[in-house]
Formats: C-alpha cells, structure tokens, sequence
C-alpha cells in the first residue's frame, strides 16, 4: 500500500511539472514554415542547419501539403488583399515543412534570423537573404507575435506532435 501511495504521489508531481513546464516554455515558441519554393530548391536542409546553429531546439516538424482549403485558412488574414488568390496558389504548388522552434525570445529571435520579407532588404546571412528568390517567394514563414505563433502552431500540429 505505500507503495502504490508513493507511486501514485509521484505520478500526481509529474503531471503537475510537465504541464508548469509547458506553460512556461509556451511563450518561447515560435512557428516556421519553409515553403514550397525552399522545398523545390533543395534549401530544407541548409535552413534546418541555419535554425539549429542558432540556437532553436525543433519541438514538432513534419513535411506535408497544403490543400487549398488548408492554405486559404492559414492565410484568412489576407482574404481581401489582391495577392490571396496568389498567395494559395503559391502555398499549395508543393510541399511545405512545417515547424515549432523554442528558444527564450523565440519570435523575435526568429525574425531577425529570417530577415526582411523582400530578399533585397534582407540583411546578410539571413535566412530570406540566402534562400528567397523574391518577396513572393521568400523561403520561409516565421510567425510574427507570440499569439500568432501558437495559433499557427495548432494548426498544423496536433497536442500529442510537440515534444
């Protein structure tokens, strides 16, 4: 019987960190996407490599496609611009890699590593200035605040997918 009571105890305090912990880490999150044209370039390992030796641990990743569906959902922030119909054309054209980066101050960490939206404007050794080929297609996504970061993450990644 003491037994099953320590047991018990400590299956009670594991339960208690791992949901601390992950509450804590929460905020340290962030989403990224390498694109359709990052895949088609043969760029997903370099830009791996790049996030890694900066310091991300990869909390979820898988390589998957977006239906059009998928991608006019994502992107439903856009809707009414004129580029939309583009833009879903563009994200569903191939595969995408899909990823939760974590790392204390991980958007605007991961922002500054992808670099400015247009290629041009990008500063040296970003990941958009090395990889992008125009501002349409740029590589790579990065979320761009703390909210947006979990709700991009939950879309494409499930609770039992994040490690």
């Amino acid at each position: 019987m003491r037994r099953y009571n320590f047991i018990k105890k400590l299956c009670t305090f594991a339960a208690i960190y791992k949901t601390l912990y992950k509450t804590k880490m929460a905020t340290n999150r962030t989403f990224t996407m390498i694109k359709p044209d990052g895949v088609e370039n043969g760029h997903t390992g370099a830009i791996l490599d790049k996030i890694n030796s900066a310091g991300f641990r990869i909390v979820a990743m898988k390589k998957t496609q977006m239906t059009k569906n998928d991608a006019e959902t994502f992107y439903a922030v856009h809707n009414e611009r004129p580029f939309f119909g583009e833009l879903v054309a563009f994200m569903t054209r191939g595969p995408i890699v899909a990823a939760i980066l974590e790392k204390e101050n991980a958007v605007e960490d991961f922002r500054t590593l992808i670099g400015a939206t247009n290629p041009a404007d990008a500063a040296e050794g970003t990941i958009r200035k090395l990889y992008a080929t125009s501002m349409g297609e740029n590589a790579v996504h990065g979320s761009d605040s703390n909210e947006n970061a979990e709700i991009e993450g939950n879309f494409h990644f499930s609770g039992r997918e994040k490690f």
